[in-house]
């Protein structure tokens, strides 16, 4: 039985649609913070603590799984039948875990700065690399290498307040949970398939400047589901939450608006 996400700060509002925001590697939900802030006024948006971080303990052989089984358990415990769920980075890997497990509980899925592939053979010695360097120089000299490279190049000269903030909150995630993360997306599976069975829509945020997530590596995928929608931002990284926060928060009212 996976560990439950804690629900005592949902409070859902009959007849209003439900967002759920899924964050990526060594991040939190406050990384939605932009996001929850705009889109609370007209959805039940619900950020959560994937396993690892904040309210939610990491738990033994964690994996891309058993993250969709936490998150699919929390959202059932507080009553929730129906939701579009987005994912950043390593939320998008969960978030079609989610559609391949649970797809009823689905009305639109999203992936933002995400992809369906695996982990090529090179990505995957990459990601053991850097744990190898986070167990010998700590996780800390890690991040600050790793986390400013995520952002676009003009985005970081014009914002370093931002990307400090985006590093400080990668400090606070604790090193064996970063060391799980990357292990659950090294055995993660290709999950292209999914996209080409699902029944509801998917969203693709993809940053024009994304180094993590090339949109060359996303471009072939957005013509599987029956129906996506596509924005690509010009001169972002792996980012938009927070490089082009009122554009994200536009396209994610309009999908899930659409999804209904």
């Amino acid at each position: 039985m996976p560990n439950k996400l804690s629900t005592q700060n949902i409070h859902l509002r009959e007849g209003r649609p439900v967002l759920v925001l899924l964050h990526g590697f060594a991040e939190n939900s406050g990384i939605w913070n932009l996001q929850t802030a705009y889109l609370s006024e007209y959805f039940e948006v619900i950020a959560l603590d994937l396993p690892g971080v904040g309210n939610n303990p990491l738990t033994s052989a964690l994996t891309i799984d058993s993250m969709a089984d936490n998150v699919y358990t929390s959202l059932q415990s507080a009553g929730i039948e129906k939701a579009v769920i987005i994912g950043h980075s390593m939320g998008g890997y969960v978030a079609l875990a989610i559609a391949e497990k649970y797809p009823s509980i689905l009305q639109g899925m999203g992936l933002f700065h995400s992809t369906a592939l695996a982990d090529t053979e090179e990505k995957k010695e990459a990601r053991r690399k850097s744990i190898k360097l986070m167990e010998q120089y700590g996780s800390e000299a890690f991040i600050r290498q790793a986390f400013p490279n995520m952002f676009s190049a003009s985005f970081k000269a014009k914002h370093p307040e931002s990307v400090e903030a985006y590093v400080n909150m990668g400090i606070t995630c604790p090193l064996a949970s970063m060391e799980a993360y990357y292990e659950a997306m090294i055995t993660r599976p290709d999950r292209t398939a999914v996209l080409s069975t699902i029944q509801v829509p998917v969203l693709f945020v993809i940053g024009k400047d994304d180094t993590a997530v090339p949109l060359q590596t996303v471009l072939p995928q957005v013509s599987l589901p029956r129906t996506s929608s596509i924005y690509i931002f010009e001169e972002t990284g792996h980012m938009g939450m927070w490089e082009v926060p009122d554009a994200s928060n536009q396209v994610l009212q309009q999908f899930t608006l659409f999804c209904q």
